[in-house]
């Protein structure tokens, strides 16, 4: 990643993970599909769950961004002794945030959705979908570790054929197992859950098989704890400011599914068909900033401050191009697409509103993810952290509440579109002057933590 054009290598990066996080995101498409068969009323408790099924897989996001930077930085320092060592330790922090999570959520399940704005007749069916999904945490949060791994050596090709593997198998599954076909119990929305976690669990072994037995990626076990907490400290560095950057999103989420509650349920289940459509519709930007992050920490670690400053200019000019264009399509493929998922005419006019208004600050959003992660891989995960808390506090639900209580849910979707044009200008111009002031001071790398 030292040497070579950097828009070329961006594009070999990234279009092996458009088909692993296309794969990836069919997770909630596939769902979604399925369990509108069954009705709205197990719609919209899948919708209740969106956002805190999001600040879980926040938690595998974060951990794993704070491993691809270390281990980027290291591998590009060309220390990959270090290497192994963090992927290893890695891999046990995640696997103990993971029980932590599943202790957790088994145990606040009615009181949290209740403070979502859940009915006590919608509590059994969200329930139904969250107790297995809490059950299999270990399969969403160490598996995303162990990818990243994998992305932050170059090897994003393995990583995607990874995931649309277990999202293929995932797409045979569902039908099965909420149906009740081919002598399959009949679960509903429990089956939509339960296929999800087995095929999550598929990744899991593929994941440890090929970064044990492929890579040779991690190390023998060492219970040295000073070893093992300087490891940690090495990730979590990076790990839980980016674990507050992704949590901070599906928390405002929550907020807007309980405001958009008050509209009745057919509104959260418009909401929610939008909300699984769209990260579908994002999914070059997720798989640009998936890579930005290694990209970046290899050619910090080996002191290439030049090839920083042209990522950014070509980040930039990708964003605004792609996203107009993006914008475009689904203002006339929203509606088709909406009217896949539900024929109700309620649920309908709510999720082509969203679909036809949001799309339009995608190159300020796709930016975002874009910067945030280019941060992340250069060590600095506290400008993310700040620009996604300007994003979602100091400027989107002071205007989703305004546009909400002034113009009902158009209001919302637009405050939307604007919290994401203004951050993106801001992002663009925080990363410009950080590359700016490291090569003015002379600063050539990244440095990594006393070994």
């Amino acid at each position: 990643m030292t040497e070579g054009p950097v828009a070329a290598h961006l594009r070999r990066l990234a279009l092996p993970m458009v088909w692993g996080i296309l794969a990836t995101m069919s997770f909630n498409v596939v769902d979604t599909y399925f369990v509108a068969q069954l009705g709205s009323a197990p719609l919209a408790a899948m919708s209740f769950t969106f956002p805190v099924v999001m600040v879980i897989n926040s938690f595998a996001i974060g951990l794993g961004a704070g491993t691809s930077s270390a281990v980027a930085r290291a591998y590009g320092a060309g220390d990959h002794a270090r290497v192994r060592r963090l992927v290893t330790d890695a891999s046990l922090l995640a696997l103990l945030v993971a029980l932590c999570i599943s202790a957790v959520g088994l145990a606040t399940i009615e009181p949290l959705f209740k403070l979502l704005g859940a009915s006590a007749e919608m509590l059994p069916l969200i329930a139904d979908y969250m107790v297995p999904w809490y059950l299999g945490a270990v399969f969403a949060v160490v598996p995303m570790v162990a990818l990243s791994s994998l992305r932050a050596i170059g090897n994003s090709a393995l990583t995607g054929r990874i995931m649309v593997g277990v999202a293929l198998f995932n797409l045979l599954l569902d039908p099965l197992l909420i149906f009740g076909l081919l002598g399959f119990p009949r679960l509903e929305l429990q089956g939509a859950a339960l296929s999800t976690v087995i095929a999550r669990g598929i990744s899991f072994f593929a994941a440890l098989y090929f970064l044990i037995r492929r890579e040779h990626l991690m190390a023998a076990p060492q219970w040295n704890l000073s070893s093992l907490i300087e490891s940690w400290r090495t990730v979590l560095a990076v790990g839980l400011p980016a674990v507050a950057t992704n949590v901070i999103i599906p928390m405002a989420g929550g907020v807007v599914v309980a405001l958009v509650a008050a509209h009745g349920a057919d509104a959260v289940a418009g909401l929610g068909v939008a909300l699984r459509i769209e990260p579908v519709a994002l999914i070059v930007f997720y798989a640009l900033s998936s890579v930005v992050g290694p990209f970046m920490g290899q050619n910090a670690g080996a002191g290439k401050v030049e090839r920083l400053w042209e990522t950014v200019t070509v980040l930039a000019r990708f964003c605004v191009v792609f996203g107009f264009a993006l914008a475009l399509l689904l203002f006339f493929a929203g509606p088709p697409l909406a009217g896949l998922f539900s024929d109700s005419p309620e649920v309908l006019a709510v999720a082509v509103a969203y679909l036809t208004l949001v799309p339009f600050s995608y190159a300020g959003y796709g930016f975002v993810m874009s910067a945030n992660a280019a941060f992340n891989g250069l060590g600095r995960p506290l400008p993310a952290t700040l620009i996604s808390f300007l994003r979602v506090f100091g400027v989107y639900l002071p205007l989703a509440w305004a546009g909400n209580q002034l113009w009902g849910i158009t209001g919302l979707f637009a405050a939307t579109a604007a919290a994401n044009l203004l951050l993106g200008a801001l992002a663009c111009w925080w990363l410009r002057r950080d590359i700016a002031d490291r090569a003015s001071g002379g600063e050539l790398a990244v440095k990594l933590p006393a070994q």
